[in-house]
This record gives structure tokens, C-alpha cells and sequence, in this order.
């Protein structure tokens, strides 16, 4: 098993740490511990393994599943990761639809074949037949984000439901990462409920701000979600037993006031950052989530010149669109506090004053 460095978090590890602002982080605002029961008694393994059967269940009812087609993962990453190998653990073919999550490429990269579907600037639609004309006689797996990363291109149900048809056709799955959902004001329904051939990956990181809790889950046909069990035993072995205490009370009575208060940041921030990109004669497509993909402004060779140029002189870490495979944007984040993002902006239209 080969697989290529993860760009993003070298660029990440190069800069963040010393860096005064982050303003490529991905995620809504982190959460004050002092909301949650933090202690959960004694600090053993979950058991089962693949989480709390009742918490399992309760999960799956909201994809029309049951507590043995969800399994409970440290993060969507290990999620995304254990579908991949359930599903290509011995070769196959993937259709991946891109810019996207370096890791929903390069894992499937790692253990068979990839096609990619790239979608078009400026407004980054997801073209069906594309899709259809990668499909083989091997694919097992087509891979969709949606909300899309990086470019907040929420893809509309319609092609969603073609896109499962493809794969129900084919006798493949349609995976969709779906760490953003929550975020839009009308949320589509998630893919796992769509029926057999659908697998649903999120977790409490991106829409919930709860990062730090490393908590996610997998949500699909119990022969995949049997068989990323299985990997999980040589990876995280079970999620960490305070991560599923706190997800619980999250996805319970404080669901509705934490992801209402989210979107409201969500929606002031996204206004806030298109004032900025119109400010400077910047485009993007208005995006749903926390990330834009901005172009970068005249006089840069590229986004890792601009970004990199942004970083050493303001101390602001942008991530450069050639992470994502297209250099002439950059990818912002917006989910931060709003004190933090007005600053992180005023330092970037400072440097592109000069």
C-alpha cells in the first residue's frame, strides 16, 4: 500500500502552528467543554466495539437504518478510510468526483483504481454523464462530498439521485461524505437513506464544532459496514468512551440549539467574506458550509505564491488551491469566531493594499 503525503496537513504543519490566525480551518467554531457532562466513570473500551448498540440505533433512525448498519469512528477520516478498505481491501475501481478531501482520492488510489470526475469553474457543477462514462465493469464505489470541499458547491438532489442510480446499476455504492450537510439551511436527505446502495460518512467535527471529540460515524449496508468493523479492529479498535459520551448529549437535547446557532455564524460569516472577495475583485461561488475557493488576486504566479506571500507577512495560514488541484484559487475558511475571521481579513486586505 502506497499512498501520496496529505498536502494539506504538511501545509498545515508548515504554518499553523506559529501562524496568529487560521483562516483555512474547515470547521465551524469550536464548543466550551463546560456545555457537557464530560465524565462518563470509568475509562474503559466501548463495548461492542463498533459503539453503544442503543446510541448505534438511534443514529441509524435518522437514516432509516439500524443499529447494525452504523458504526461508530474516531472521525469521518477513519470512516471514509475503513469504507474503502471494506470496499477495495482487494482492488477494484472507484469513480471519485473532484476537487475534493485529498483523503477520499488518495486512499482509494492506494488500494486499486481511481477515476476522476473533475467538476468546472466557475460554478463547479456535477455533471452526471461524466460519472456514467467512468463507470467499469470493476467499480465498486463512486465518492461524492457534498457539501462539496473546498468549493461549497452543495450539489442538488436530483443529481444526487442520479448518481446513486449509477451506482445501484452498476451494482456499486455511492459514498458520500457529508460533514457539511448540517450547515445548510435546508438540509437533502442523506445519502444512507436512499437505499441499499447508499453509505453516508459524517461526524461532530465540521457542522457541530466539536472537533477535538474526534467522534464520527459510518452509515451503510451491513456487509460494507461488517467489513469496515473488522478494519477498525486494527486501527482505533473502539472511539474513545468521553467522545461517545459528549456525541450523545450533542446529537440529543442540544442538537437543535448547536446547529442553529452554527448556521447563524455560518450565514454572518459568509456575508461578511463576500464583501471582502467583491471588495478586491475576487470571485468565488457562494458557498454553502464554512469554505470558499476564491481566485487569487493579479500578480501572483499561483495560490501557493499568494498564500505563502499572506502567511510570512500577516501571519495568516490561507491553504493554496493546488492542494486541491487547481492553483489559481485558494480555499478560505469562514467557521471561525466572527472577532477572528474580521481580523484574519483586515490583515489579508492590508497586504493586498500594498
Amino acid at each position: 500500500m502506497q499512498i501520496a503525503p496529505f498536502k494539506l496537513e504538511r501545509w498545515f504543519a508548515e504554518y499553523e502552528h506559529e501562524a496568529d490566525i487560521m483562516l483555512a480551518e474547515s470547521g465551524i467554531r469550536s464548543l466550551d467543554t463546560d456545555r457537557f457532562d464530560t465524565n462518563p466513570g470509568e475509562l474503559g473500551y466501548v463495548i461492542p466495539t463498533n459503539g453503544n448498540p442503543d446510541f448505534r440505533a438511534e443514529v441509524g433512525e435518522r437514516y432509516d437504518r439500524t443499529a447494525d448498519e452504523v458504526l461508530f469512528t474516531c472521525g469521518t477520516q477513519e470512516a471514509n478510510f475503513l469504507a474503502f478498505l471494506s470496499l477495495l481491501g482487494e482492488g477494484g475501481h472507484a469513480v471519485v468526483v473532484t476537487p475534493t478531501y485529498q483523503a477520499l482520492h488518495a486512499v482509494p488510489e492506494s488500494l486499486g483504481e481511481v477515476s476522476r470526475v473533475g467538476l468546472e469553474p466557475p460554478e463547479w457543477k456535477l455533471d452526471v454523464d461524466a460519472v456514467a462514462d467512468a463507470i467499469r465493469d470493476e467499480t465498486r464505489v463512486i465518492v461524492l462530498n457534498n457539501p462539496n470541499n473546498p468549493t461549497g458547491r452543495y450539489h442538488p438532489h436530483e443529481k444526487v439521485e442520479a448518481l446513486y442510480d449509477l451506482a445501484a446499476d452498476a451494482g456499486a455504492y455511492l459514498l458520500c461524505d457529508e460533514v457539511y450537510r448540517l450547515l445548510a439551511e435546508d438540509p437533502l436527505p442523506p445519502v444512507a437513506s436512499m437505499g441499499e446502495h447508499g453509505i453516508s460518512t459524517t461526524s461532530l467535527t465540521k457542522a457541530y464544532g466539536l472537533a477535538g471529540l474526534r467522534f464520527g460515524w459510518l452509515v451503510g449496508a451491513e456487509e460494507v459496514v461488517d467489513g469496515a468493523w473488522e478494519w477498525k479492529d486494527y486501527t482505533t479498535i473502539s472511539p474513545g468512551i468521553i467522545d461517545q459520551h459528549v456525541a450523545w448529549q450533542a446529537l440529543g437535547e442540544q442538537e437543535d440549539e448547536i446547529l442553529a446557532e452554527n448556521r447563524e455564524l455560518a450565514k454572518r460569516n459568509r456575508d461578511r467574506v463576500r464583501e471582502f472577495v467583491d471588495e478586491h475583485g475576487l470571485d468565488w461561488y457562494d458557498p454553502v458550509g464554512v469554505n470558499g475557493f476564491v481566485s487569487i488576486p493579479d500578480g501572483f504566479e499561483n495560490g501557493k505564491e499568494f498564500c505563502r506571500s499572506v502567511v510570512e507577512e500577516e501571519s495568516v495560514v490561507l491553504a493554496p488551491g493546488d492542494l486541491f488541484g487547481y492553483d489559481q484559487y485558494f480555499r478560505i475558511g469562514f467557521g471561525l469566531p466572527a472577532e477572528e475571521l474580521e481580523d484574519g481579513l483586515g490583515r489579508v486586505s492590508a497586504f493586498l493594499d500594498r
